[in-house]
């Protein structure tokens, strides 16, 4: 068993030693000769702009070039992909997209000012993290079971808070208030971090909200996880089940994050970038952020992930509908 545990350890070290000392790729008819600009289009400290970061710390081994962040937050990320929609499609202006503002912002912002997949072109999709329904440690409610039970027996008195309206954590409380029997008042926050601090102090019942926000209050036992809306257990989540685990049926609801380029940007950049930054997601540094934060990663094709953002157009878009939400 030692012997096995020292050669893994060796080999765990190899892989570190060669992803930290990648050589960069051959430039494309010399291409980049500048560095890139990633512009996160919400402020500082959430999912996008952490996602970009762990990719921009380790990319510039790949391209030879600095690959800089430019938060631009705003209008639920309007503000930001319209920046880039209008940006010189050069290949040295990204987006780092995300499944609210590419496939949920088109539907609930009657002019969001882009259109996704005429404004841009999918890169690659980074990974995919499913939602998490939690409650406080303290919180009488010890299961989805018991969420489900309750909120049945007084329709409407069992409220679920989300980091704001038109979220998709609104969306997937909608669906399980409308359609999955679990009728529940929603309670909209600004942000995350306003409504954890109103689950522990029990003035909500229940949160909805991504993985990356409640791992570590999770392990800390702050909070009890009595779902995940993935279709499968991962990450630090692998002790929580599934919705669809629990019987509810069509109710995989996956969070994604992703790079996006100005429509018009060079195919043979497009494709520079893809290879770059799939290299640079499946590095083990890079692969153990994403995991630790309750997800996986995807490293997809351009074609592959122009799939996913036209499925999921569809799919949140209707969601929208049903949940009544419109922003102008």
């Amino acid at each position: 068993m030692k012997a096995i545990t020292t050669l893994g350890a060796l080999l765990i070290g190899a892989l570190l030693s060669t992803a930290a000392t990648a050589e960069p790729m051959p430039k494309v008819n010399g291409y980049p000769a500048q560095p890139l600009r990633f512009i996160s289009p919400f402020p500082p400290g959430g999912g996008n702009d952490a996602t970009t970061r762990w990719v921009t710390t380790k990319l510039p081994d790949f391209i030879g070039q600095a690959a800089v962040v430019d938060n631009r937050g705003g209008a639920g990320g309007n503000i930001g992909a319209k920046a880039v929609a209008d940006s010189k499609p050069d290949g040295y202006t990204l987006l780092t997209g995300q499944v609210s503002l590419m496939a949920v912002n088109p539907t609930l912002y009657s002019a969001p000012g882009f259109e996704p997949l005429k404004n841009f072109i999918p890169i690659t999709q980074v990974n995919a993290a499913p939602l998490a329904i939690v409650v406080a440690s303290a919180s009488p409610v010890k299961s989805f079971a018991d969420l489900s039970t309750r909120a049945k027996a007084d329709p409407g008195k069992i409220t679920f808070a989300t980091p704001g309206n038109g979220t998709l954590s609104h969306l997937v409380g909608a669906v399980l208030s409308k359609e999955k029997g679990v009728p529940m008042t929603h309670v909209p926050y600004k942000g995350a971090g306003p409504a954890l601090n109103d689950l522990l102090g029990q003035q909500v019942d229940v949160l909805i909200t991504s993985t990356s926000s409640v791992a570590g209050m999770i392990q800390s036992g702050q909070l009890r996880a009595l779902a995940v809306t993935s279709p499968r257990r991962v990450g630090i989540f692998t002790k929580v089940p599934t919705l669809e685990e629990l019987g509810l049926t069509h109710a995989t609801y996956e969070d994604w994050y992703g790079f996006f380029a100005p429509a018009g940007t060079p195919p043979e950049r497009v494709k520079y970038l893809h290879d770059a930054i799939t290299r640079t997601l499946r590095t083990p540094e890079v692969t153990k952020l994403v995991i630790e934060g309750g997800s996986e990663v995807v490293a997809n094709t351009p074609e592959e992930f122009t799939r996913q953002v036209t499925q999921d157009m569809k799919r949140w878009g209707d969601l929208v509908k049903l949940s009544g939400a419109k922003l102008d």
